[in-house]
């Protein structure tokens, strides 16, 4: 315990106070009074041995911002394995890479979700290698016209692997073994171009822009 002796007569002040601190140098003694002493003892340490000792180290730098968010949010910034966030990319093979937003992704909705425009568009596609030729709006066209050239590649092709990538598209079985016999024949000379849109007059009713989309 330090024990303080003062006088009953004297009063606490600043400069009684400022009078206890420990000097800045050893060589400067202060003489003002009243002043307060605290009693050496080997238990305690002294004011000099008490002082906080502040870290010498600078702290870290972060390094300028080079690509997107980390995939791991509690990644730690400050540690020596964490350069940049390029981990945040996904790297193919061919050296590129696959970035987060969907720029020019943009495909037609059909005021459709997702499932319901996929079936439609199986379908469209399924009546048109049946048919030849048929009658749809102009938008439904123009999103089918893609598929049914891919089909057409698949059956040129003619592998097991493409005759069932085939079947998991086209609804009727029959209409796959018959693509795949005739559009080697037919379009083994072609490369691309499978199919031929015909604008006509819009439909009665709700004046919808209509067209014929039929095999070449």
């Amino acid at each position: 315990m330090a024990c303080a002796s003062t006088s009953a007569n004297t009063t606490w002040s600043m400069s009684s106070l400022r009078s206890a601190l420990p000097s800045s140098s050893p060589s400067v003694r202060r003489s003002q009074s009243p002043s307060i002493r605290f009693c050496a003892s080997s238990s305690f340490p002294s004011p000099s041995s008490s002082r906080l000792r502040l870290s010498q180290t600078k702290p870290k730098a972060l390094r300028s911002f080079v690509g997107l968010a980390p995939l791991h949010p509690l990644i730690s910034l400050s540690s020596e394995e964490f350069t940049s966030f390029e981990h945040g990319f996904t790297t193919i093979q061919n050296g590129g890479r696959v970035f987060a937003m969907r720029h020019g992704k943009r495909v037609p909705k059909l005021n459709r979700p997702p499932d319901q425009r996929r079936a439609l568009l199986r379908g469209l596609t399924t009546q048109l290698l049946k048919h030849g030729r048929i009658k749809t709006t102009r938008a439904r066209a123009s999103a089918m016209r893609k598929y049914v050239d891919k089909m057409i590649t698949l059956a040129k092709e003619g592998s097991l692997h493409k005759r069932r990538q085939a079947l998991g598209f086209i609804y009727e079985k029959q209409i796959v073994h018959a693509l795949f016999a005739e559009v080697p024949e037919r379009y083994g000379e072609r490369n691309g171009g499978y199919t031929r849109i015909i604008r006509t007059l819009p439909r009665r009713g709700d004046n919808a822009p209509m067209a014929y989309i039929e095999l070449v």
